[in-house]
C-alpha cells in the first residue's frame, strides 16, 4: 500500500503527531539554552556523543529531569565499557526517575568494551534485573550503510522481546517509511513506531553541526536521507531551509490505523529547537 492510494492529510492525525512529538537533542554546551525553547511537558531524547561519551548523556539527562522534563537517554551499546559501567548508568538513570530509554548500537567503530551491539546490552540489562517501562530500538526505513536487509531484519527480531517500541532513523520520504512499516508488520513485529523526522534546518547550520560531531557523522547523516545531491536540491528549492511539512502530512493519514501502529514522531532537532518549535506551533495553529 502506498501513500498515493490514501486520502489527503488527516488533520486529527497531524495534530496527534505534532502535539505528542519528542525532541532529540545533542548533549553539547547549547543544551541548556535549547531546552528553554521547548514546552514544559516536552519529552526530550538525548543522544550519545562520540566526542563527549555516554557520561555527558547521563549528566544532561539528570539535569533535564531536575527541570521536570520527561527524558529518554540514548544508551549506545558500543560506548558502554562493561557490566559494572552499565550498572552505574542504569542506577543513575533510575535514581533520576527515568522510565524510558533508547538503545542503539552506536556508530563507534570499535566498542569501548564488551558490548558489540544493542542486543548484547539489552540482554545484559535484563540479566542485571533492570526493568524500564519503555525501551526503544532502532529501525532503518532506507537501510543501513554496512548491514544487509536480512541482517537488519534478524537484528530487530532478536531485540523485539526486550523492546516496547521502534524509532526510525532519518528518512525524508513518507512512502519509504510506510512501505518499511508494512514490511516490518509482514515479518510479525507489531511494536509501535516513532517515526524519526528532521527538524527545521538550513545548510549553514548543518555545516556547523558537522564541525561539532565530525565529518564522518555528517556524511552518514546525509547518506541516510535522500542522498547528498537530493538533499541539497531540497534545500535550494526551499530557499535553503528544510521544513518537514510533506513528511508529516504524508504520515498523518496513517495515525490511528492499527495495522501501522504509528505512535508518534521523533524530531531530530540537531539543537535547533527555536526554529523547529516555531514550525510545529505554526502547523498546529493553521
Amino acid at each position: 500500500m502506498s501513500l498515493r492510494t490514501r486520502s489527503a492529510t488527516d488533520r486529527e492525525g497531524l495534530e496527534h503527531l505534532l502535539t505528542g512529538a519528542r525532541f532529540e537533542l545533542m548533549p553539547f554546551e547549547s543544551f541548556e539554552e535549547e531546552i528553554t525553547h521547548l514546552p514544559e511537558d516536552a519529552t526530550i531524547a538525548i543522544t550519545t556523543s562520540p566526542q563527549l561519551g555516554i557520561g555527558a548523556t547521563v549528566e544532561r539527562t539528570e539535569e533535564a529531569r531536575e527541570q521536570g522534563f520527561d527524558v529518554v537517554p540514548h544508551i549506545a551499546a558500543r560506548y558502554v565499557e562493561d557490566r559494572d559501567h552499565l550498572t552505574e548508568i542504569a542506577d543513575r538513570l533510575t535514581a533520576a526517575g527515568v522510565t524510558d530509554i533508547f538503545v542503539p548500537g552506536g556508530d563507534r567503530e570499535e566498542p569501548a568494551g564488551e558490548f558489540e551491539s544493542a542486543y548484547d546490552l539489552l540482554v545484559a540489562l535484563n540479566e542485571l534485573g533492570y526493568e524500564f517501562e519503555e525501551v526503544g530500538i532502532t529501525g532503518y526505513p532506507e537501510g543501513h550503510d554496512f548491514l544487509s536487509e536480512e541482517t537488519l531484519a534478524e537484528s530487530m527480531a532478536s531485540k523485539e522481546p526486550y523492546a516496547t517500541y521502534i524509532v526510525t532513523q532519518l528518512c525524508y520520504d513518507p512512502d519509504a517509511v510506510i512501505e518499511w512499516v508494512e514490511d516490518v508488520r509482514a515479518r510479525g513485529i507489531d511494536l509501535p513506531v516513532e517515526v524519526g523526522i528532521p527538524g527545521v534546518m538550513n545548510y549553514q547550520r548543518l555545516l556547523e553541526i558537522s564541525q561539532k560531531v565530525g565529518v564522518g557523522d555528517s556524511i552518514k547523516f546525509l547518506r541516510k536521507t535522500t542522498g547528498v545531491f537530493g538533499f541539497v536540491r531540497q534545500l535550494i528549492g526551499s530557499r535553503g531551509v528544510y521544513k518537514p511539512d510533506d513528511l508529516v502530512d504524508g504520515l498523518a493519514p496513517y495515525v490511528g490505523d492499527e495495522e501501522y501502529n504509528i505512535r508518534g514522531i521523533h524530531i531530530y532537532t540537531f539543537n535547533q529547537t527555536p526554529d523547529t518549535e516555531d514550525w510545529r506551533l505554526g502547523r498546529l495553529d493553521e
